[in-house]
């Protein structure tokens, strides 16, 4: 995998912790990008190394995960189950479908990169659990209506 590649794939990980974060402590999203980077980004702390993040694409996803919240949020009630709308979800998932909504939304990347991208940061955070194939199959839905033209 190219350093450039590594850096965009922990950036969205970072998004993630990111957008959980401004959920569960009120942060601003400024606060908590300078956070990110200035913290986070490459840092060592008890000899565990943090992956660098491209900054950019951090940005770029936290700001639209955020801007775009609502539209997002739509697109993945609509993937999920009737009785399940995004509040009543697990709020990794949550941050986890609005950074990969707010990247699907950009269209700039193609989806089964997107999908492949969080399906691995939900085995990052889920290990043993079945949420990595829900979050599949949930982008999968969201990818579809985002950028039906590439399907």
């Amino acid at each position: 995998m190219s350093d450039a590649k590594q850096r965009r794939s922990a950036a969205r990980l970072y998004a993630v912790q990111a957008l959980f974060q401004m959920e569960v402590s009120g942060q601003t999203i400024e606060s908590v990008t300078r956070e990110f980077e200035d913290l986070r980004f490459g840092a060592t702390y008890d000899e565990i190394e943090f992956a660098e993040g491209d900054p950019e694409t951090f940005r770029a996803l936290v700001e639209r995960a955020v801007n775009e919240q609502a539209k997002i949020d739509q697109m993945t009630d609509r993937a999920l189950v009737a009785k399940w709308p995004i509040d009543r979800i697990d709020p990794v998932l949550r941050a986890l479908f609005r950074a990969a909504g707010a990247e699907l939304v950009a269209a700039k990347v193609p989806p089964k990169v997107v999908i492949t991208e969080f399906v691995d940061i939900a085995k990052a955070f889920f290990p043993e659990g079945r949420e990595p194939k829900f979050v599949n199959a949930v982008l999968d839905h969201m990818a579809r209506e985002a950028q039906p033209e590439r399907f």
